[in-house]
Formats: structure tokens, sequence, C-alpha cells
């Protein structure tokens, strides 16, 4: 069985980077450097989202299944740097070159992750051969649009057409499952002020664990799983998620409860 890892990241604004391109004062606040960028953006484009290389990575949760167990968690530590986060998710697929699973993974989060990693010079072989190291990359490797490799799910379920994208939140609450708990991604950079990094990790898995979930209806829609695999493998899920002590899976446990009791009783 060929190990799945379903990965999210977060960012926040890379006010150190912003800081060195426009040569501010190291005086300036990094609220106020954040502010400034944002304000710039809203002028160009109506909108705070600031481009991909000025997106400092703050965490990257991960869902793996492979053929012992389901666990999720998030990488590192909340003390660690972006470069050690990075480093550890490329590791990863280097040691066990996993299927990637995301939800707009490649027109956000892998993007992203390129180019904090040029910035600080990581190094990600397995990720980046195209078949010059395995011949079986160059027929299915994680950078190409249409190689399962890297599984975009909001790519592939729009069929890579933008305009039919949709919310992974209201497409996992529409399929019955808990959706976006304790923050969503506007609240991220705030949180971050207030270090709280703990609660944006635990945000981030959630994310995780509800592109799972849809990536296994996914795989019982394409007839990958039939109906009873299907169901052992959400069970495996409310299994694992049961075991932990955490506030934010006893939270997703009671709105997943809620959301099939709800479901059981209009059927």
């Amino acid at each position: 069985m060929t190990p799945v890892l379903v990965f999210d990241i977060e960012t926040v604004p890379d006010t150190e980077g912003l800081r060195r391109l426009y040569n501010l004062p190291h005086g300036l606040p990094a609220v106020d450097l954040a502010e400034m960028a944002f304000q710039s953006r809203r002028q160009a484009i109506g909108s705070d989202f600031l481009p991909l290389h000025l997106q400092r990575v703050a965490a990257i949760s991960c869902a793996l299944r492979d053929k012992d167990e389901f666990r999720v968690w998030s990488l590192g530590s909340p003390a660690d740097s972006e470069a050690e986060l990075i480093q550890r998710f490329f590791d990863g697929i280097e040691k066990y070159s996993p299927q990637l699973v995301s939800w707009n993974g490649g027109g956000f989060d892998l993007p992203v992750l390129h180019y904090r990693s040029l910035i600080h010079g990581l190094k990600a072989r397995r990720y980046w051969d195209m078949g010059d190291d395995d011949r079986d990359f160059k027929w299915n490797n994680y950078l190409s649009r249409y190689h399962t490799r890297h599984l975009d799910l909001m790519d592939i379920l729009a069929l890579y057409q933008p305009r039919a994208n949709v919310p992974l939140d209201e497409l996992a609450k529409l399929m019955g499952f808990p959706g976006k708990s304790g923050m969503d991604g506007s609240q991220v950079w705030s949180a971050f002020q207030k270090g709280e990094i703990a609660a944006i990790r635990n945000y981030c898995e959630t994310d995780v664990v509800n592109t799972y979930l849809v990536f296994l209806r996914f795989q019982l829609m394409r007839g990958t799983f039939n109906n009873e695999q299907y169901q052992r493998e959400c069970e495996l899920v409310r299994f694992t998620l049961s075991k932990s002590s955490e506030p934010h899976w006893q939270e997703f446990l009671e709105q997943w409860f809620c959301l099939s009791e709800a479901s059981s009783f209009l059927d």
C-alpha cells in the first residue's frame, strides 16, 4: 500500500522579507509592515492576499494513512523555524515517497513551499524528481498537474477550471463532515501576532482531516473503495481522533456526530 499523505499549510506575511525588498526601517513593527503590504495589495488587486513568495509558512499539518494506521499531526514544534518545518516536509517525501493529497495544493501550498525553499536554500531531491533518478517518476511525479502522485482534489473535481472551484469548508459540510473549526484563514495572522501558534496548528490539522474525508468520498465515487471499505476508513478516522484528549478533536468529533445524526434524521 502506497502511503497517502494529506497536507495543508498556514501562512503569515513575511514581514522581514517585506522590510528587505522595500528597504524599510528596522524599527518599524511587523504589524505595520504587514498593514502597508495589505493596503498596497488592496489598491492593486482589491484583496489583502499577498504574493506567494511573501507568504511565510507558520504551520504544516499532515494526515497519513499507511498500511498500519491513520494519524494526524503538525510538523515540528511551535518554536521551530520556517526552514525547519519545510525541510521536515520534504524529508518525509524523501523517506516514504507517499501519494500527496491536498485541497488547492497545486495552486497555493506547493508553490509557496517552492519559493520559501529557494529562499532558505533547502533540499528536496525526491520531490523534484521527474524521472532523472527514478524512471517511474517520468510517468507519474509530484510536479505534473495531471499525475496522481500529487492529487489536488480541488483541481481535479473542478476539471482544472478555476471558475468551477469550490471552498473545502462548504463542500465538507455538505457531505456531512465538520468543516472548518476554531478559526479560518483570515484569522491566522491575528492569532500569529498573539503568539497563538498552537491554535493555528490545531486549525490546520482539522483542515487536513476534512481534506482526507473528502478524499475518502472521492475514492468511493471513483470505485477505488466499495461501501464497506469507505465506512471502515471513516471509522478508523473517528477511532483515531477519539483517542486524543485535545479539545479541537473533541469538538471536531462532536460536530461530525451531530451532522451524522441530522443526516440520518433527514433520510
